[in-house]
């Protein structure tokens, strides 16, 4: 499948990741370079055997990746990936499920956190010269609704769980090993104070939280999302934040990314934005890097 090792050259694609470092640490000896646009990466991925990218790939890359053989994924979800034109070149391609689950649930409950206790709003003010305290809310006590109870789900639960949170529940497909009581979807909008989002994104879940389901969430709710942007209808999220219908929305995801500052999310104050960061940590990045070197080390003989 893939050339000798001393032919084998891996392309690391991230606008900050530092992958290619962390690859160098192992010492592999395996050629490798890093990328930081996708610029640089469709003028360079002819070269690459193995690309190791998730936000920067597009499939437009597939015709001019003439050695491309393998894709590690940096994320979990896999929507950005055409598994049919990679399957017709015969590019295996490995998702990094359960590899920042934590990294992931953790941005998770701090986006809940600093919804909770207008955390972003004071920090703006304080910024601008007022000096003004917003009552906030405390998060033990309350209900969190969990959508998609993945391995990210899973760990959000628990986390949520030993902070006093009351949790339930909603999964595609029903789970027999579910720690947390399991419910209906429309039953977890109308009981949940927060609800957070762990779904992948296909056509079943593609804009699953629309402005019907937006308006069964109990008064005074807040949403967080740190799984695809396209789960929720962002033109219904918006009216239902500046009706007030909404408390609050913490999104790590976006339709559209980068986030244009002219959105109207973005000028929203009962909004706390984040730049995709969920999985960005230095622990999460050297098990992705572990992983992803283990795995070539396997396909290669060492």
């Amino acid at each position: 499948m893939f050339p000798a090792k001393q032919d084998l050259t891996i392309c690391f694609a991230h606008a900050a990741y530092q992958m290619q470092a962390r690859f160098e640490l192992r010492k592999t000896g395996i050629r490798n370079f890093q990328v930081w646009n996708y610029d640089d990466l469709q003028k360079r991925i002819p070269e690459a055997d193995i690309v190791v990218v998730s936000g920067m790939w597009k499939n437009d890359l597939i015709p001019g990746a003439a050695r491309l053989k393998f894709i590690q994924s940096i994320s979990s979800g896999m929507d950005q990936y055409s598994k049919e034109q990679l399957a017709a070149r015969q590019v295996r391609l490995c998702s990094a499920a359960g590899v920042n689950a934590r990294a992931v649930a953790e941005h998770a409950i701090a986006l809940m956190f600093a919804c909770c206790r207008e955390v972003a709003r004071m920090d703006r003010l304080i910024r601008a010269g007022t000096w003004r305290t917003l009552e906030g809310s405390q998060l033990s006590g309350k209900t969190l609704g969990i959508v998609g109870l993945g391995g990210i789900g899973l760990e959000v639960a628990r986390i949520a769980r030993g902070i006093g949170m009351e949790v339930i529940a909603w999964n595609r497909t029903r789970r027999t090993d579910s720690p947390v009581p399991l419910v209906d979807l429309d039953t977890l909008l109308e009981r949940a104070d927060v609800v957070s989002l762990h779904l992948s994104l296909n056509d079943e879940t593609r804009g699953l939280i629309d402005g019907a389901r937006l308006g069964r969430l109990k008064p005074g709710a807040i949403l967080v999302n740190t799984a695809r942007g396209a789960l929720i209808d962002e033109a219904a999220l918006v009216e239902a934040l500046r009706s007030g219908a909404l408390r609050h929305a913490g999104l790590d995801v976006f339709h559209d990314e980068p986030l244009r500052s002219d959105h109207p999310l973005a000028r929203l104050d009962n909004v706390t934005l984040t730049a995709h960061a969920g999985f960005l940590t230095p622990e999460a990045s050297m098990t992705l890097m572990r992983r992803a070197i283990d795995i070539v080390r396997g396909i290669v003989g060492k």
